[in-house]
């Protein structure tokens, strides 16, 4: 395993999403998911990871399917993920908040069956990568969190080699209408303490090309997030 000491990279996110009809209301910046997850390190593990659980363990399941060796975890949060990855993996992630990135260098201390070649704090919207840096990226829960969604997008496709694969796990607005939708609005403003918002469209971080080309697979709990599986060639 490579030196884990932090490097700060990256520009400021400009504010407001990419585009999109779910674009939520009120856009986050880089220094409001900075709060949030400052405050939810310690615990985030407890609160959220049985949540997210099924979406992530499939994701990475589909990450361990492909024959990409060079793997980007966008959003690598404190490294729930990692010890899923199998040996023939090469993994960096990376991630705004120091305060999560800790926790997960302090797991990949205990040992992983891939090779986890780097965690860095850096801003998912201004990679420092040079392109075609890796075979695939995964960024997990993290779509919803980011200032500009499209931004990110575009990031993952410049890091990622021709015929390479890029996956999405979200939860994102129900597509039609209905009870679910409403709960969805009512609780987005309440969301920003938490660093994400439900109110969330996939076509705010695809576009039309990709939404086409889009492979997706529902995960519990219940349906409540999305895999979402695009080739990296596909603008």
């Amino acid at each position: 395993m490579r030196d884990m000491s932090v490097i700060i990279e990256g520009g400021q996110p400009q504010r407001g999403q990419g585009g999109g009809q779910g674009a939520p209301a009120v856009p986050l910046d880089a220094q409001a998911v900075r709060d949030a997850y400052r405050r939810w390190a310690g615990v985030y593990d407890t609160v959220f990871g049985f949540i997210s659980a099924p979406g992530r363990m499939r994701a990475v399941a589909a990450i361990n399917a492909l024959p990409a060796e060079r793997v980007l975890e966008v959003g690598v949060g404190t490294g729930l993920a990692l010890p899923h990855y199998t040996p023939a993996k090469r993994v960096t992630g990376i991630d705004l908040s120091p305060e999560m990135l800790e926790v997960a260098r302090r797991r990949a201390q205990d040992g992983m069956p891939a090779t986890i070649e780097a965690l860095l704090e850096m801003d998912a919207e201004a990679m420092t990568f040079p392109d075609a840096s890796f075979d695939a990226a995964v960024a997990m829960f993290v779509a919803s969190v980011v200032p500009n969604p499209r931004r990110m997008m575009a990031e993952m496709r410049r890091v990622v080699r021709p015929g390479g694969t890029i996956m999405l796990v979200n939860h994102f607005l129900a597509p039609k209408p209905g009870i679910r939708r409403g709960l969805e609005r009512i609780v987005a403003p309440f969301s920003r303490a938490l660093g994400w918002h439900p109110d969330f469209a996939m076509d705010t971080v695809l576009s039309p090309a990709q939404m086409a080309a889009a492979t997706l697979q529902t995960c519990n709990p219940l349906g409540l997030f999305t895999l979402v599986t695009v080739p990296r060639d596909v603008v």
